[in-house]
């Protein structure tokens, strides 16, 4: 999908959310000059705000390639929101059903068919405690390795500041004034994985290297240096369940 067609639904998405955000904070979008402006690429995001999606829409929606979302199945259904997902091609996610792969598939699809389809990584919000990315899932280098496409790592800070992910009270924090930076870095060069079969050790290879370039991004936003090991929730849990159960022996 070239930056010219980008259809009726998603500009009326657009014309509803963009003033709010024009009005409510700052924005310091670079790096769209890495934004492909013909064929189909992936973009793989952090995630660390319920408001992110909309801040990350709003960037790759000036650059004239809209993205499509993979979002969780339960959205699509009914109400304003639901229609305006299925309106726009956004792509649902039915986990752990009969239907789990169909999202793989319209993803292929949609890529094949020369769009951006935009990947959350880490699956869910972060829960790294000082909001670096997590190690990720496969989703996204498993499409990766299929279609050839371009992966363009895009790390975004500040959506957080406004809406932390797992605040005990979901309030927007408005002032002062938050700026939304949003920065998308070069592809991330895969193609010396691009002829290996996608193995479980291949795609969590390619999966950290994904994870990588969207680290090193962040950590130029907020001039910081990250952890070495990326956070891992599942190995974070099976460590809680294991004190947990030392400590009910005692």
């Amino acid at each position: 999908m070239s930056r010219r067609r980008i259809g009726f639904w998603y500009r009326l998405a657009a014309v509803i959310a963009k003033p709010p955000l024009v009005v409510l904070f700052k924005r310091d979008w670079r790096g769209t000059e890495h934004i492909p402006a013909e064929g189909g690429f992936i973009t793989a995001v952090n995630h660390n705000s319920y408001l992110d999606p909309l801040s990350y829409a709003h960037y790759q929606y000036n650059t004239g390639r809209v993205p499509r979302f993979l979002a969780k199945a339960g959205l699509f259904k009914g109400s304003f929101v639901g229609m305006m997902l299925r309106n726009t091609g956004q792509i649902p996610v039915y986990r752990e059903t009969t239907n789990a792969l169909d999202a793989f598939r319209a993803a292929v699809a949609a890529i094949e068919r020369g769009e951006c389809v935009a990947f959350y990584p880490e699956g869910t919000l972060t829960r790294d405690p000082e909001m670096w990315p997590m190690a990720g899932k496969t989703g996204a280098a498993r499409v990766a390795l299929l279609t050839k496409a371009p992966v363009i790592p895009v790390a975004q800070w500040g959506a957080n500041l406004a809406m932390p992910p797992y605040a005990k009270e979901k309030k927007l924090r408005l002032l002062p004034r938050k700026t939304l930076v949003v920065q998308a870095g070069p592809p991330v060069d895969l193609s010396r994985f691009h002829d290996l079969e996608p193995t479980p050790d291949v795609l969590r290879e390619v999966t950290e290297e994904i994870m990588a370039a969207i680290t090193r991004l962040l950590e130029e936003i907020r001039g910081e240096k990250a952890p070495a090991e990326p956070y891992d929730h599942r190995k974070a849990r099976l460590q809680q369940r294991r004190k947990a159960a030392e400590e009910g022996k005692k």
